[in-house]
């Protein structure tokens, strides 16, 4: 390698090195190995995924997809079926969704369309990480609008953010890590103020009070992020798609690439779609026990849970939250340390789980945090 090539390549590979980028927690079988437990007595709750849906029916259902594709050839009607099932379950052409790897990948993919070397995106903080992580990657710059304390807009503050460059508004809602909802006239009045394209992420959605997908059919500029991975269950199998007004969606939808999402995972997307009856129970049943999971949490000395529309719950301590999360590894109970949020010292999140898990939880919190208020 001739030294002008070298000096370049290493230029690329230490910008590369700089960026942040999403840092996996460690495994089930690593916690267990660590604490001298067995991976079966690990707890997660740090991934945010939904524990409701029962296992063997998923099993049951990817063993229907197993039997119905043809694993040796390339992806055929799936995309197809899956963007007709999406339209009936959003009430929306099938024209106006667009579907990846995640909806994590579909955010990447519009980054990449709209933000250039140079260009800005503004969002609220704190928030999902991963967008910020992604436009830094483009060489584009993220504006930080902090949110009130009570986590709800600085509308005012959001605006003044706005500038020429500005290209890209990002609002998760319901929002990673807060667990709220932004209001929908809020969506609107920043719809029709941005000077650009606007992309709300709602991935926690079917556990919220409300959609921004009917404003699609109103506003141009308006994209709505949704996941097959929280309330339908398929994390592990990477499953996305982008909601817009047709014309906007087909360009989303467009890439150099062939074939780029496996035959299985849309195929177990439709197949959860025709089993929306299963879907919809397991929603049910976990915001029941969100209710008591932060009732319980709330009668703890020392501790403070915060309002959810999420499959997840936002609390803090008095006390060092890294010593919690600590205590609670070593009992193998994965939740996520948080740290600081605003002015809210001592933050952890931790994932609805079945009724058994949170009273495993609130038991270990209990001993913790000396017993109730």
């Amino acid at each position: 390698m001739n030294t002008r090539c070298k000096a370049w390549l290493e230029r690329k590979l230490a910008r590369i090195r700089e960026l942040d980028s999403y840092n996996e927690e460690q495994t089930n079988v690593r916690i267990a190995k660590k604490y001298g437990l067995q991976p079966t007595e690990i707890l997660k709750l740090n991934g945010n995924e939904n524990l409701f849906l029962p296992k063997e029916k998923a099993a049951s259902l990817l063993k229907e997809v197993a039997d119905e594709c043809d694993l040796r050839i390339y992806p055929q009607e799936e995309e197809y079926l899956l963007k007709e099932a999406l339209g009936g379950y959003l009430q929306v052409s099938k024209d106006c969704i667009a579907i990846g790897n995640s909806s994590d990948e579909v955010m990447d993919r519009i980054i990449r369309i709209f933000l250039g070397k140079g260009d800005s995106a503004v969002t609220f903080t704190p928030t999902f990480s991963v967008f910020g992580f992604c436009v830094k990657y483009y060489e584009a710059y993220v504006v930080h609008v902090s949110l009130n304390e009570d986590f709800t807009l600085d509308m005012r503050a959001m605006r003044s953010a706005f500038d020429p460059q500005t290209k890209l508004l990002y609002l998760c809602s319901p929002n990673n890590p807060t667990a709220n909802q932004v209001k929908l006239e809020e969506i609107v009045s920043l719809i029709e103020t941005f000077p650009g394209m606007v992309l709300v992420d709602e991935a926690y959605a079917e556990y919220a009070d409300f959609s921004a997908v009917s404003l699609t059919k109103e506003y141009e500029n308006l994209v709505v992020l949704r996941t097959f991975s929280k309330a339908f269950g398929l994390a592990g199998l990477r499953l996305g798609y982008a909601v817009a007004n047709p014309r906007l969606a087909q360009v989303i939808d467009k890439l150099p690439i062939p074939y780029p999402i496996n035959a299985v995972s849309l195929s177990m997307g439709r197949k959860l779609l025709e089993n929306m009856d299963l879907v919809a129970k397991s929603i049910e049943e976990l915001k029941a026990e969100r209710t008591r999971l932060i009732n319980n949490l709330n009668a703890l000395k020392g501790l403070k849970a915060f309002e959810s529309k999420t499959n997840f719950v936002l609390f803090k301590t008095d006390t060092s939250s890294e010593s919690i999360y600590d205590s609670l590894l070593q009992k193998g109970i994965v939740v996520k340390n948080l740290g600081r949020l605003l002015q809210h010292q001592n933050c952890l999140r931790s994932t609805v789980g079945t009724s058994n898990m949170n009273s495993r939880l609130l038991n270990s919190l209990k001993i913790y945090s000396g017993g109730a208020a």
